[in-house]
């Protein structure tokens, strides 16, 4: 059925002149902001011998030096480094084609294939709006290191170049990301079918490790590269480009991804309520835009972070034993050892995980239940244990040579407090947003009579706690760590503590690909979910019998909806657990890389470290004005998604139609993905322009007050993330617990939890999560940025530093007063907002919904107990409502197997 005529001040036009308008608006920002870079420029004859190229201008020490035990060279053994990353990736590409040899139904296949089609619509959009930020971060670097600082034309290539490499990887993982798990989620819908549950969790976990490997092998070669055929006299050129290329990749990825999946997911979900239709509707439009989202924010997104933050945190330790170490021997060994233990970890993930599938198949073979977080639990701890274990034997085998002092031991002792982290976190995590943690359920419970509103208060309970217990957890680590580092290591080193604060980052990142492999389930199984649904299999004429005959398969309608439902549920949780691990690692890597600026600016801890306290106010106004910014950024993006919905929204419900059709037609699903993508690129311009101004203000305006604003977005940003993430993963696993364990689809608590996981979404999917990127990029970007305030001043411009810093400050400003007011709700691009609308009739019936041609059922006035499009094939249409229990059961972890 052709969708009716839009109402134009309800849902934007996709082609207009407003598109044009806010063109003009961002290049001219970008415009403003390069030509008042380039002002800063010295003048010709100007004295340069201020200047200095920071982290670019690090030379390598001789690494075909170190020789390990046995005699066995440093550079063979990254030579060696390099095998394991291409056996890696082709670890990924065998796991891609058997995953696309795995049996599906014709009808799965097509909506997964619609899936990665629009997924790539979405991806090369991004693409193109990437290479726009990416031409604006190059004239920066062009300005800075050409023009002021001198480097000749060959090494601010090199600068640009692997800027764009540190960008296109991030972009290439994120494509490989949808594209397996666009294959893996049909598959793991049609594997339901059988009624088994062991091919249900594997086809996640293979395609979350396909991910993972190729992700940390990708990264880990481009490195190793840099290391081992690049000029040791670039290296510090090629390292720095790289890491702000990756940041700036997955800055935008995962903020524009956050926004694009929050506003599908709350726009699909609010047609549950409005229409009484059941979970992800075929004809519902803005179901399609789901599944996309469930890619773009949290496939795409979280590769992309995780590729930037394996990088930049490799780049942060390099930095500082070039800076912190003075022996070229020890540099020299201490690298060598950083890239074998990154190889042997990779080593030790892939073996972990045939290790674990193996047990797990043969524990599960003929199981007909199971609890599916086990696998992934087991899989994380086996993890961690051999990391643990290779790391020591490792360390030993480099370092004995390279010093006598027991310094192997003491650095794989604080890694190991990293890698315990790993797995220490995710079971915390799970503490709050288990489908059987107390906190869940204390979520489902304070609903039952308390609505909505008990709801979303007993959700940020369990987010406060998990704050307070997952931070001293990660204190804890740190301080064990620190504890070693004073077992004699600042003989080797200058601030040994914060070298063992890097360290803690290296060990949480050790266990990578298995860390991003338990992100990834959660994507796999939620589209899963989804792509059955949509595939409207069970109407299929004749189905049955089809599937007898072509696949010897006799299927169980009811127990594979259930088993997708459950799946889900872990899939949730273990989404969660990723989430503190990368802003844990970004916190407490930021400290190597802020130890780099404090390097430069006290001229090797040596001036100015007075600077460094609350007695010297500029430092302290820093501290303080890092949460500001941090609440800002929150609200903005939260502010995209709710623009970005209430736009959904209205064009879902003047298009949905439920009599007489299957499927929303093609084209009212690509509207609502452009909706979708609309909003998400302008909040991710206008919060990442706000972002840029605001560090370079805060740069030039005293360099000391820089860094106490960076450690303040530190530790603001980490407690506002997990609180963020953990709050909204109690909202939605208790959602699944009133759709699964209680079977209350339909009721007023299932409503209850629908608003509070709408709650949910962005905390923990877009403001939580782009936090992480925010703080690193700011960090890399602010190297630049305050090494060029501080050279101007040393050129006598320091009037011009601090007019600059009040110019950036008003466009930080204006991005700032964008955020909302040029993205609230009611303005389309118009110069007045929207009429509120008028108070209805006392006297009237109750509202209908926006269509006349709509079922009773489905209506949004619809009798509560009517009965709900949900139930199983086949099956009594009676849902059971009047039966629901009162309290919430004790669930049973392990199910009966």
């Amino acid at each position: 059925m052709d969708a009716p005529a839009r109402r134009d001040d309800e849902v934007p036009q996709t082609a207009s002149v407003r598109r044009r308008q806010r063109r003009r608006r961002a290049a001219s920002l970008l415009a403003c902001g390069t030509v008042l870079l380039a002002g800063c420029a010295a003048p010709p004859g100007a004295e340069s011998s201020a200047a200095h190229g920071g982290e670019a201008d690090l030379v390598l020490p001789d690494l075909s030096a170190v020789t390990a035990l046995g005699g066995v060279p440093g550079r063979t053994l990254l030579l060696l480094g390099l095998v394991v990353c291409v056996l890696g990736l082709t670890f990924g590409a065998v796991m891609l084609a058997r995953l696309r040899r795995l049996p599906v139904h014709v009808s799965m296949r097509d909506v997964s294939d619609l899936i990665y089609t629009t997924c790539r619509e979405y991806l090369l959009q991004q693409g193109r709006f990437l290479l726009v930020l990416w031409a604006f971060i190059a004239t920066v670097i062009v300005v800075y290191y050409k023009v002021l600082v001198g480097f000749p034309w060959g090494k601010v290539a090199i600068v640009i170049a692997f800027s764009l490499i540190g960008m296109a990887g991030s972009y290439a993982v994120a494509w490989f990301g949808i594209r397996v798990n666009t294959f893996a989620n049909s598959r793991t819908a049609f594997a339901a079918l059988r009624g088994r549950p062991l091919p249900v969790s594997r086809i996640p976990l293979q395609s979350g490790m396909a991910i993972g490997m190729v992700l940390i092998s990708l990264e880990l070669l481009i490195m190793l590269i840099i290391l081992l055929f690049l000029p040791p006299t670039i290296a510090g050129a090629c390292f720095i480009g790289f890491a702000i290329g990756e940041s700036l990749g997955a800055a935008a990825l995962r903020i524009a991804g956050g926004i694009f999946t929050k506003i599908a997911d709350i726009g699909a979900d609010l047609m549950k309520i409005a229409f009484r239709i059941k979970e992800d509707d075929a004809r519902n439009p803005g179901v399609i835009a789901d599944c996309v989202g469930d890619n773009a924010g949290d496939s795409v997104g979280p590769s992309a972070d995780g590729f930037e933050t394996y990088g930049v945190t490799g780049v942060a330790l390099i930095t500082f034993i070039l800076l912190g170490v003075g022996d070229p021997a020890v540099q020299a060994g201490l690298l060598v050892w950083l890239f074998v233990v990154r190889a042997v970890m990779l080593v030790a993930s892939g073996a972990s995980y045939l290790v674990n599938d193996l047990w797990t198949r043969h524990r599960h073979a003929a199981s007909t239940r199971m609890d599916f977080e086990s696998p992934l639990t087991a899989l994380v701890w086996l993890t961690s244990a051999l990391c643990t274990a290779l790391t020591f034997v490792i360390s030993w085998f480099v370092l004995a040579p390279v010093a006598d002092d027991g310094l192997w031991w003491k650095l794989s002792a604080i890694v190991s407090c990293g890698t315990l982290a790993g797995a220490l976190i995710p079971e915390l995590v799970k503490v709050f947003t288990s489908t059987a943690s107390r906190h869940v359920r204390e979520v489902v419970t304070s609903s039952r009579e308390g609505g909505a509103s008990l709801n979303i208060l007993s959700g940020l309970v369990a987010g406060n706690f998990s704050a307070y217990w997952l931070g001293m957890a990660i204190v804890a680590l740190m301080t064990g760590a620190y504890a070693v580092s004073g077992l004699g290591l600042d003989e080797l080193m200058a601030a040994p503590a914060v070298f063992a604060f890097g360290l803690v980052a290296f060990g949480f990142l050790g266990m990578g690909p298995v860390t991003i492999a338990v992100d990834s389930y959660g994507p796999v199984t939620d589209n899963a979910q989804s792509v059955y649904e949509l595939s409207t299999i069970e109407d299929l004429p004749e189905i049955e019998e089809e599937l007898r005959r072509d696949f010897d398969l006799d299927p169980r309608w009811a127990t594979a909806k259930r088993m997708l439902e459950e799946n889900d549920g872990a899939g949730n949780t273990f989404k969660a657990t990723a989430k503190p691990v990368l802003i844990g690692t970004a916190v407490v890597g930021a400290t190597t890389m802020i130890f780099s600026i404090i390097m430069a600016l006290t001229e090797g801890l040596t001036l100015d470290l007075d600077r460094l306290s609350l007695l010297h106010p500029p430092f302290l106004l820093g501290l303080v004005t890092g949460g500001a910014v941090i609440f800002w950024f929150t609200g903005a993006s939260i502010q995209a998604v709710t623009t970005g919905a209430h736009r959904a929204v209205a064009y879902i419900k003047d298009t949905i139609r439920l009599d007489g059709v299957t499927h929303a037609s093609a084209e009212q699903s690509r509207e609502v993905v452009q909706i979708c993508t609309q909003y998400a690129q302008r909040g991710m311009l206008t919060m990442f322009l706000g972002v840029f101004f605001t560090t370079l203000a805060f740069a030039f305006v005293e360099p000391f007050f820089f860094i106490g604003y960076l450690i303040s977005i530190a530790i603001f940003g980490l407690y506002q993330a997990i609180f963020m993430a953990n709050a909204g993963g109690a909202w939605d696993n208790a959602k699944k617990i009133v759709e699964v364990d209680l079977n209350a689809k339909g009721t007023p608590l299932h409503d209850a939890t629908i608003v509070g996981d709408t709650v949910g979404d962005p905390y923990k999917d877009t403001s939580s999560v782009a936090l992480n990127p925010v703080i690193k990029f700011t960090t890399l970007f602010g190297l630049l940025a305050v090494e060029l305030a501080v050279s101007m001043r040393g050129q006598g411009q320091g009037v011009l530093v601090l007019t600059l810093a009040a110019v950036f400050a008003l466009a930080s400003f204006a991005c700032v007063y964008r955020s909302f007011y040029g993205m609230r709700i009611g303005r389309t691009g118009d110069e007045s907002p929207e009429p509120l609308p008028s108070e209805p009739d006392a006297d009237a019936g109750p509202a209908t919904a926006p269509t006349t041609d709509q079922p009773t059922a489905a209506r949004a006035d619809a009798p509560r107990d009517a009965p709900t499009a949900d139930a199983p094939h086949g099956a009594d249409t009676d849902d059971g409502l009047d039966e629901v229990p009162d309290e919430v059961p004790e669930l049973d972890p392990a199910p009966a197997r």
